[in-house]
């Protein structure tokens, strides 16, 4: 077992895995906020086609974590195997940065070179980082919760200062890679503007790496067994086989999108085929618990379905009708570019995050606090007074254009309703089930939230703008019908919710039954779910 961690050195070893993970987060969402314009804009994708290649992706990127902490606790180590994942990211984004052009890469080769192509060298890039963040992000999460292992007054306090880096790292990148891109684009071109923002992304986590490496002495006594043994190459080749493996099945389901259907559909049956096995082998007394966990994990992936349209549906709705121009009382502030209103999400959950705490601390004190399932009714009412707010933005739009304003509103009721419902994800895996099945659930609670990626960029391509629609007042008529749609599925969650209220209280309540003989997992705060926050 790995040494504890002397109290003394707690903070200096947080702070090392806290700037990776800031600099990892900066990577991936400087990427993120391009990917979907980038497909489109750079190698000629229609919207449907960008929306669930991202949807592919951003499936995998969910899922993979499940086998990567399990590669970490067992086999490599938990620091070593964070540690070749931020590398393998760097080099992800590193591929991202080459311009194909460079390479003497292009559409209409023959042979190999008709391989050799952009699209698949970006489907190849994708693939490289759906495996480095399969191994990178469940053991930076687990080091944090090691280093402060037996402290419970600290470990809240910890994941909260842990998921700021997160939305820090978010933020910083979702508003540097687009300007980035738009400024290199007008002085050198649009190929290199591109590709100049990729490579800060790539950049963001070699200074990541670099900082890991001056601090890397305060995490050497933090980890898992394996940590504290010499690198095993017997067991390290295989995994380093299957993962460079992995990339390449990877790209193929991305460039497919047949097989990634067949994928995300078969995830769905094992999902249920997990749940169903598990309920009907277990003890009486833990078939509450499963019960709840199931209604809950469904209901997560209706939230979900409705998180990815910011990457897709609603990013494309900001580059075809939205009023760019940011002013306050008539005074012109400045001007947005379309992907950053992504940032608009961080931004509200830094704003909205001490609220919260603040509303759930004083509701504890007189012995309010709302149950998980409640708190995922009130988080799909959010969100579904979010999306009506496109539709009301509609009502005022001038030239088939909303205020800037639509947006920021928008976003503040989606990111309260992510607040509500993503962060309680696997505190709910840890309340309702049974220890023993613990690792095994969290796994496939992280392939449910992936399911829900793919399901989402499906619900997004409702709002397909056909090329030679060119007037915005049509396309703001298909966006909004798209997003009232979705306003209405989220008020028939709420009711859905609402009306399972009693039946999930009840099997809460039967679940904590002091005669019921299991222990449950500690309460665990999601550390992010935005995303993949």
């Amino acid at each position: 077992m790995a040494i504890q961690n002397p109290p003394v050195s707690q903070t200096r070893s947080f702070t090392t895995v806290f700037m990776i993970e800031m600099w990892e987060r900066f990577g991936f969402y400087g990427m993120q906020v391009l990917m979907v314009t980038f497909l489109m804009k750079k190698l000629g994708f229609v919207d449907t086609r960008a929306n669930l290649v991202w949807g592919a992706a951003a499936a995998l990127i969910y899922a993979t974590p499940a086998i990567g902490g399990w590669v970490g606790d067992k086999l490599l180590g938990t620091r070593r195997t964070m540690l070749i994942g931020a590398t393998v990211l760097a080099i992800g984004y590193g591929i991202l940065w080459i311009p194909p052009e460079a390479l003497g890469l292009t559409d209409g080769g023959s042979g190999l070179m008709a391989l050799l192509n952009p699209a698949n060298l970006t489907y190849f890039a994708l693939g490289v980082i759906v495996v480095g963040n399969g191994f990178f992000k469940p053991n930076a999460g687990n080091l944090v919760r090691k280093i402060y292992e037996g402290d419970d007054t600290k470990i809240d306090s910890a994941f909260t200062i842990y998921y700021m880096a997160v939305n820090i790292g978010s933020m910083i990148s979702m508003t540097a890679t687009p300007l980035i891109r738009d400024v290199v684009a007008r002085h050198y071109g649009d190929s290199m503007g591109w590709h100049t923002a990729f490579g800060v992304c790539a950049i963001g986590l070699i200074l990541g790496l670099f900082n890991y490496m001056f601090m890397r002495r305060a995490l050497v006594h933090i980890g898992s067994p394996a940590d504290d043994l010499p690198m095993n190459m017997r067991r390290a080749m295989p995994v380093f086989g299957v993962a460079f493996l992995m990339i390449f099945i990877v790209a193929f389901i991305l460039q497919s999108e047949a097989v990634a259907k067949v994928c995300v559909y078969a995830a769905g049956v094992v999902i249920l085929g997990v749940f169903a096995h598990l309920i009907r082998s277990s003890k009486p007394s833990e078939r509450a618990g499963l019960i709840a966990a199931l209604v809950l994990t469904v209901q997560t992936i209706f939230f979900f379905i409705f998180y990815s349209q910011m990457a897709t549906s609603l990013n494309l709705f900001a580059q075809h009708n939205v009023d760019l121009s940011f002013n306050v009382f008539g005074v012109h502030l400045f001007n947005w570019i379309p992907e950053q209103y992504q940032n608009l999400n961080a931004i509200w959950i830094v704003v909205l995050s001490p609220v919260l705490v603040f509303a759930y601390n004083a509701l504890g004190r007189i012995g309010k606090d709302p149950s998980i399932a409640l708190k995922f009714a009130l988080g799909f009412a959010a969100v579904a007074v979010g999306f009506f707010m496109y539709g009301v933005g509609a009502s005022a739009a001038v030239a088939g254009q909303v205020s800037s304003w639509t947006m920021v509103w928008g976003y503040g009721w989606y990111s309260l309703g992510e607040l509500l419902v993503s962060g309680l994800g696997l505190a709910m895996i840890a309340r309702y089930v049974p220890s023993r099945m613990g690792g095994f659930m969290m796994g496939a609670y992280y392939v449910a939230v992936g399911l829900s990626q793919y399901l989402g960029s499906i619900v997004a391509n409702y709002a397909h703008i056909p090329d030679h629609i060119t007037d915005p007042e049509q396309s703001l008529t298909i966006y909004v019908s798209l997003f009232n749609k979705l306003g209405f599925v989220g008020i028939a969650c709420v009711v859905i919710a609402l009306v399972m209220l009693p039946l999930m209280n009840k099997l809460s309540a039967s679940h904590s039954d002091p005669a019921n003989n299991h222990t449950p997992l500690p309460a665990v705060r999601s550390e992010e779910f935005n995303t993949p926050a």
